[in-house]
């Protein structure tokens, strides 16, 4: 057997409930899209990529859900197995999406949230 077929990945997480990673990018090239496998003709244009991991996993689908009902971001991509969101629109419907996100896990599912960061 090769190496690669020996290959496995193994993820952990603390038990808890957090977001632990909630970032505004702005202004990202085209390349960055195409590496999320964002379609750049649709997305780009939009001027921000949001990038969010949350614990419990499956809370990604309830983040995804606040973004779209709370502002005109779009979902770029949920995975309830990694705990991951991005989306993409506007910076100001990406901040307006995440700090409704944040402002719900905190009083309402009494998570404990990073602070919102952007470049």
């Amino acid at each position: 057997m090769e190496l690669q077929d020996k290959m496995r990945i193994i993820q952990e997480f603390v038990p808890g409930k957090q977001i632990t990673l909630c970032h505004i990018i702005a202004n990202p090239g085209e390349t960055l899209y195409t590496k999320l496998g964002l379609d750049p003709q649709t997305d780009y244009t939009k001027s921000a990529i949001g990038v969010l991991t949350v614990i419990p996993y499956e809370s990604a689908v309830i983040a995804a859900d606040i973004a779209m009902k709370s502002s005109g971001a779009d979902i770029g991509f949920v995975d309830r197995f990694t705990g991951t969101l991005i989306i993409t629109g506007t910076v100001s419907s990406v901040e307006a999406a995440f700090t409704a996100i944040r402002e719900y896990f905190i009083n309402k599912l009494d998570y404990i949230c990073c602070e919102l960061t952007k470049t």
